[in-house]
C-alpha cells in the first residue's frame, strides 16, 4: 500500500480517535461494548483483529531482521495505531517485488 494512503488512513484515524477521546474518555469508549452482547462481540472481533495483526507483524519483523516489540506494545496500548505504525515505518519495495 503506498505512504500517502497510509498516512491519509492514520491521520483520519487520529482525529476520529481524538475527538472521541475528548468527548468520552478512555474508559467511555470502552465501557459501552460492555454493556450488550453486541458490544461484546464487536470488542471480541477487535481483539481478534488485533491479535492477528500482531502475529503478523511479528512474524514479519523477524523475517526482515526489525524489531517486532514498539508495534506490538503499540497495539496493546493504543490499538490499530501500531499496525499503522508499523506499516508506515516499513522500507519501501521496488516495483516488481511485493511481499
Amino acid at each position: 500500500m503506498q505512504r500517502w494512503v497510509l498516512t491519509v488512513i492514520l491521520a483520519a484515524f487520529s482525529g476520529l480517535t481524538a475527538l472521541a477521546l475528548w468527548h468520552h474518555g478512555y474508559w467511555g469508549l470502552v465501557a459501552p461494548l460492555l454493556q450488550t452482547f453486541g458490544g461484546m462481540q464487536v470488542l471480541a472481533d477487535l481483539v481478534l483483529a488485533l491479535g492477528l495483526a500482531t502475529v503478523w507483524m511479528w512474524r514479519n519483523a523477524r523475517a526482515t531482521g526489525r524489531n517486532p516489540w514498539p508495534w506490538i506494545v503499540l497495539t496493546l496500548v493504543a490499538g490499530a495505531f501500531g499496525p499503522l505504525a508499523y506499516l508506515l515505518g516499513q522500507r519501501p519495495t521496488p516495483p516488481g517485488n511485493a511481499r
